[in-house]
């Protein structure tokens, strides 16, 4: 009853909406009766964006994984670090969950729903997050394929392979260098009084002359000589400090069941015309789900039959506004 509720209850919907969204792995939902094929029956417009480690078809389509998975295997991780003798550095943000899957999910149905415009038809979007990280090493795999060279970590021009573009330890931190184009790193050069260091631009063992040179000084020192060059040179902030400087970009949400305003990060774009609203707050577990089903033709012993079947989640028993339970 479980199964086949919750199997009724999505056929009805994908009648009446156009775009699903899910991440179980490959399969699944067809031995369920819900996969793709079949719920093109339902209604052909629909597009159907399925998130998965890796993809839709291939050997690897069933493995279990993670965003250090994922990004292992994409390659991106394996070139994340100082050196080949460190380990390789785990980013701080879920770049194959979020950059390789979330964005990827968007960009892709709105991608189908644009096309749908000029056809009529739906498509499955098939979003993997190994494929959509490693989309972020396109200027490095496109370097290799044109060299042969094998990149290593620590070696990439623009991810430790420059003195010009890299972190340096300062007197109380780390400061980050971005002087990549001539005129930057001239404005470098010449603000500490070291012609000598024009001509060497790209030359890697610069770095090891600037790292006592950053060492002198703190932050707010070296905050204030990027002030005065303009050379790309900023400190590196601990979170704490870079949400304090987020203004805007940080907005509070009267979340139900909080006992105070959430604080959270606001939408990263801005929209002239239709700016978004990043203060509406997150609905409590299964607080639609009733009104949903009405709207699908369930009457209220129906609703329940569901509920008590464990086809679907109703609010009751879920504390409000959290979303672990």
């Amino acid at each position: 009853m479980k199964v086949r509720g919750a199997r009724d209850v999505l056929l009805r919907l994908v009648r009446e909406h156009d775009v699903l969204l899910e991440s179980f792995r490959p399969g699944v939902l067809d031995r369920l009766g819900v996969g793709y094929e079949r719920l093109r029956e339902e209604n052909p417009r629909l597009v159907y964006c399925a998130i998965t480690g890796y993809g839709q078809e291939g050997p690897d389509r069933g493995r279990p994984g993670h965003d250090i998975n994922y990004l292992a295997r994409g390659g991106l991780l394996g070139l994340s670090g100082g050196s080949e003798d460190e380990p390789p550095a785990q980013a701080a943000g879920q770049i194959a969950d979020l950059g390789g899957g979330a964005l990827m999910a968007a960009f892709g149905i709105l991608a189908a729903l644009h096309e749908r415009e000029r056809s009529g038809m739906g498509q499955l979007v098939d979003v993997s997050m190994t494929r959509g990280a490693r989309s972020w090493l396109a200027m490095v795999a496109a370097s290799f394929f044109a060299s042969g060279a094998v990149p290593r970590r620590g070696g990439l021009e623009l991810a430790g392979g420059l003195a010009c573009y890299r972190p340096y330890r300062c007197a109380d931190g780390w400061v980050a260098l971005g002087a990549l184009e001539p005129k930057f790193w001239q404005a470098l050069c010449r603000g500490l009084g070291r012609e000598d260091l024009v001509e060497r631009h790209l030359d890697p063992a610069v770095a090891g002359e600037l790292e006592a040179v950053f060492r002198e000084r703190t932050r707010a020192e070296w905050a204030a000589f990027d002030d005065e060059h303009s050379c790309c040179l900023e400190p590196v902030l601990d979170l704490d400090e870079a949400l304090a400087r987020a203004g805007d970009d940080v907005v509070a949400v009267e979340q139900p069941g909080a006992a105070a305003p959430v604080r959270l990060l606001g939408p990263p774009v801005a929209l002239s015309r239709t700016p978004p609203d990043g203060t509406r707050p997150a609905p409590p577990l299964g607080a639609d789900t009733d009104a949903v089903l009405a709207a699908l033709g369930y009457d209220d012993a129906g609703i329940a039959a569901l509920k008590a079947a464990g086809a679907v989640a109703g609010p009751d028993g879920v504390p409000e506004g959290s979303f672990l339970a």
